[in-house]
């Protein structure tokens, strides 16, 4: 059998955080609320809230997105 990740075999999300300053998050679907304190993204089954301060999108492309800030949470929500 091929060793395929899982989540490109089966369009999961890939979630990489750099300490509590830096989230990257491949295979979302969409922007579904921003503020400074908390972002939600919208994933194929269900959504991604990030939570902390000073949130911003450092760079959004569409099969992923960056964001910078004092991250304190990442939750996920089926």
């Amino acid at each position: 059998m091929l060793d395929v990740p899982k989540d490109s075999l089966l369009d999961l999300p890939r979630i990489t955080l750099i300490g509590g300053l830096q989230l990257y998050v491949e295979n979302y679907r969409g922007v579904k609320e921003f503020r400074d304190d908390l972002l939600r993204l919208a994933l194929t089954q269900g959504e991604l809230q990030v939570h902390g301060k000073e949130l911003t999108i450092k760079a959004i492309f569409p099969a992923e997105v960056v964001i910078e800030g004092n991250i304190s949470g990442i939750q996920y929500k089926e």
